[in-house]
């Protein structure tokens, strides 16, 4: 059974997903980066990226579970519908209205704009173990027109507010084959809406498309296996899964693992919403604090023109200019126990690395004097028996949860400058790349790369070999 505080922090994390990006600071319809706002998780209708004016139509994910009787999923699939709002006034002494692009009507300004409205659907169960084809769950939205009627303080109507939103047809489908003790599921969602008319235009293909689009999958009968830190029976099996624009991700509590987030986002396992984040900013990469600051130097004006753009956007100046001194000052960051050696060293299992004296309470971590205890240029780590230091000779392995860039540097030769330890109790091995042309210049002027102990191997620098061999 899932708990109700897994749900809710997977949901939250969920939301975020969902708003990635859906609109950028300053907030306003005029300015031009909220011009191309759906960046994440968009499925295009079929054709539209052919004709270079939409997305891809499909995403797939594959991931592992412990194979049992009766092992289910349960499916539930997530996006933004567009919804295009339209403002017309009314013609005086006629019924007709006349499109523009903004009005006020009693104190408050409308504008034409698009907006999303939000999609949760409930695909049911499904148990893909021995079945010969993929099991298919069909996802139809509906389109529609809303009107609303804007009126005077008299009750004079002046205008008019209309939402249209089209037709949305997806299809996910889910498979698996059975491996010994494990199952690897295959998961896809695929935009299979046609257009009647035939040719996509940019306004047309985005209107038929699914915006941040996610997955929640909650496993019955059965749990999850992480694929970036898969058990030593699962690594080989989780190294042949194969991901198409999104990534599985253990959510939910940690230590649990019966829920799995597939996000157009790189995840974590288990990721959650910094608690010191008082709401959602929308903004892409936010910066909690800096945006609000930001908000708060806007002109009068400008909140007016942010509001009008969206009840999203309205929401977000409200609540800054709102917001109390306490809870902007959660927002400058936290103070986290420095001490050395890493508290989470014994619980999480992990060798003691023995970078640096632990400090004492005499002088914290701020204090100039604390500097004394750390000395990049000499400190070492033990790794594999070694002490790496400046002038190791070191062959780079990036974790399954490197980014992108450290991964092109898998297998190749470096030479350590520093050792650093952090706040936090992590140590972090700073290194120049042996054949990169210009390390010399990097470590000139103290551009290194950054890899934890764990993701460096010792080597003798006559031979590339390990040390220990």
């Amino acid at each position: 059974m899932i708990s109700p505080a897994s749900l809710q922090r997977v949901r939250a994390v969920a939301d975020a997903v969902l708003y990635e990006g859906y609109l950028l600071y300053p907030y306003r319809a005029s300015s031009s980066k909220n011009q191309s706002r759906w960046q994440f998780g968009v499925l295009g209708p079929p054709g539209a990226m052919e004709s270079g004016v939409g997305e891809d139509p499909r995403m797939s994910c594959q991931t592992l579970m412990r194979a049992g009787d009766r092992a289910g999923v349960n499916v539930t699939v997530r996006f933004l519908q567009l919804q295009v709002r339209s403002v017309e006034r009314a013609v005086d002494g006629s019924p007709d209205f006349v499109p523009v692009d903004e009005l006020t009507v009693a104190g408050t300004s409308w504008l034409s704009w698009d907006e999303a409205v939000e999609r949760e659907i409930d695909l049911g169960t499904v148990y893909p173990a021995g079945e010969l084809e993929d099991c298919r769950l069909d996802v139809d939205v509906e389109g529609g027109v809303d009107v609303e009627e804007l009126r005077e303080a008299d009750g004079t109507v002046a205008g008019r507010v209309v939402r249209t939103r089209w037709p949305l047809r997806a299809v996910v489908r889910v498979g698996s084959d059975r491996h010994g003790g494990l199952d690897l599921l295959r998961v896809s969602t695929a935009n299979v809406k046609i257009d009647a008319i035939g040719t996509w235009s940019k306004d047309s293909a985005i209107r038929h498309s699914l915006i941040g689009a996610h997955l929640i999958l909650a496993a019955e009968n059965s749990e999850f296996v992480s694929l970036l830190e898969p058990p030593a029976e699962a690594e080989q099996l989780a190294s042949t899964c194969v991901q198409h624009r999104c990534y599985p991700v253990l959510a939910g509590l940690p230590g649990e693992s019966d829920l799995v987030l597939v996000s157009p986002i790189i995840l974590y396992d288990h990721p959650e919403v910094a608690e010191q984040s008082d709401g959602a900013l929308f903004d892409a990469t936010e910066i909690d604090e800096i945006l609000t600051l930001r908000v708060m130097t806007l002109t009068e004006e400008e909140k007016r023109q942010a509001r009008a753009t969206d009840p999203l956007a309205a929401q977000i100046i409200d609540r800054c200019e709102q917001m109390s001194p306490a809870t902007l000052a959660q927002m400058h960051g936290v103070l986290r126990n420095p001490h050395f050696p890493d508290p989470d060293v014994a619980e999480r299992g992990l060798p003691d690395m023995g970078l640096v004296p632990e400090l004492t309470d005499d002088v914290p971590w701020w204090d100039p004097d604390a500097d004394t205890a750390v000395r990049p240029d000499v400190d070492g780590v033990i790794v594999n028996g070694v002490r790496v230091a400046k002038g190791t000779v070191v062959r780079i392995h990036p974790s399954r949860r490197a980014d992108a860039q450290d991964l092109f540097f898998a297998g190749q030769l470096a030479r350590v400058v520093t050792v650093h330890a952090d706040v936090d109790g992590g140590t972090h091995v700073g290194v120049v790349m042996i054949d990169d042309p210009a390390s010399e210049l990097h470590e000139w002027y103290g551009r290194y790369l950054y890899f934890a102990p764990d993701e460096v191997e010792p080597v003798s620098a006559d031979t590339g070999k390990d040390e220990q061999s």
